[in-house]
């Protein structure tokens, strides 16, 4: 089950928030990410927050039974009580859309959540998209155009990469924490990275079709 978290900031354009709650089977509105879902043309299953920067007479709209309020003063942001509500449905995969700009403690927050036990899977902002590709997975998307790739580690580092497609390949490179590679660029129309003995997050210009695979 995918469910898709809006949240505000930075937002994808409306074509793209459209066609991932397409693939989702919960879309949970975070904050003012439920006025992103309604210029959107998308009525989410929920709608989580404090609500301190949502236009309330939108929110009137919404049944009590779908709404999840939360005090200003609390211990966990909007966006983790939406990937909660999101889990107790039954999610099994979080994707991710806004909360791109703004505040960096915000953008460091919502990179954080990639390294949590139940992990975002995907973010796509205004014009990137970050996908988490698991331990000996690999991710696989097309490029018709020269497309620039970077590849971060997680905490644990990176060893055992591959790929095949990118002007600079993988393979072979070990990384602690703290090391990365930022401004690839795909050189074939078909490109795979395989993440090796730990996950990385692979940084797309936002639109790119990628999907995760066993290696």
């Amino acid at each position: 089950m995918i469910a898709l978290i809006v949240t505000g900031g930075d937002c994808p354009p409306h074509e793209i928030i459209r066609a991932l709650a397409k693939d989702a089977s919960c879309v949970v509105a975070a904050d003012s990410g439920f006025d992103v879902c309604l210029s959107s043309a998308i009525e989410p299953d929920i709608v989580v927050g404090d609500f301190d920067s949502i236009r309330y007479g939108s929110l009137a709209r919404v049944p009590n039974d779908k709404i999840l309020r939360y005090p200003e003063e609390k211990d966990y942001t909007d966006t983790e009580l939406a990937i909660e509500a999101a889990m107790n449905r039954g999610a099994q995969k979080i994707v991710l859309a806004g909360g791109g700009s703004g505040r960096l403690d915000h953008l460091l927050a919502v990179r954080a959540l990639f390294e949590r036990e139940n992990s975002i899977h995907e973010w796509h902002t205004a014009k990137e998209s970050v996908f988490l590709v698991p331990a000996r997975r690999s991710l696989h998307f097309s490029a018709p155009t020269t497309l620039i790739v970077s590849v971060f580690p997680l905490s644990q580092g990176a060893r055992g990469m591959h790929s095949h497609g990118l002007r600079w390949p993988l393979d072979g490179l070990v990384w602690d924490c703290g090391h990365f590679g930022v401004s690839n660029k795909t050189m074939m129309p078909q490109v795979e990275i395989f993440s090796g003995q730990e996950p990385i997050l692979v940084i797309l210009p936002l639109g790119t079709k990628a999907s995760i695979l066993d290696d």
